[in-house]
């Protein structure tokens, strides 16, 4: 039943956050994104983990976030999902990361993902795509 539910939750190959995505996610799942990262943390809601990873990234790459599943296990309440980014930065460069996500559900949702990512990858990006506030606002 799970992989069902992974699987409408990633529509196609590519990782799609709208709309089945949401519908599979309790509204206050617990998002740990591990690393050593700026944005490694625990989110609380679907909302803030949108907010705090994907929003910002959106703004580093080219196409935004592109994410393909590689790779999908399902044993009883918990899936994991590998994915691969298929990513440019917008410093032209490809921004290849590698994912591992673990899902936990209870009664058929999503209510628990750690997400496991290159730390120094991630940290390369903003890096040398993402200007700093001084810069912004100096530009302004």
């Amino acid at each position: 039943m799970h992989t069902y539910i992974i699987l409408d939750a990633l529509p196609t190959a590519t990782l799609n956050l709208e709309p089945s995505y949401r519908q599979a996610q309790k509204e206050d799942v617990n998002w740990p994104v591990m690393g050593t990262h700026p944005l490694a943390g625990t989110c609380h809601t679907k909302a803030g983990f949108l907010a705090h990873t994907f929003a910002r990234l959106n703004k580093l790459l080219k196409e935004g976030v592109v994410l393909r599943v590689t790779n999908l296990l399902v044993d009883g309440n918990t899936a994991a999902v590998e994915l691969q980014s298929l990513s440019t930065a917008m410093n032209g460069k490809p921004f290849n990361n590698r994912y591992c996500w673990i899902a936990r559900f209870s009664n058929g949702t999503i209510v628990e993902v750690r997400a496991y990512l290159d730390s120094a990858l991630v940290q390369q990006l903003i890096d040398e795509n993402e200007r700093p506030p001084s810069m912004v606002s100096s530009a302004l």
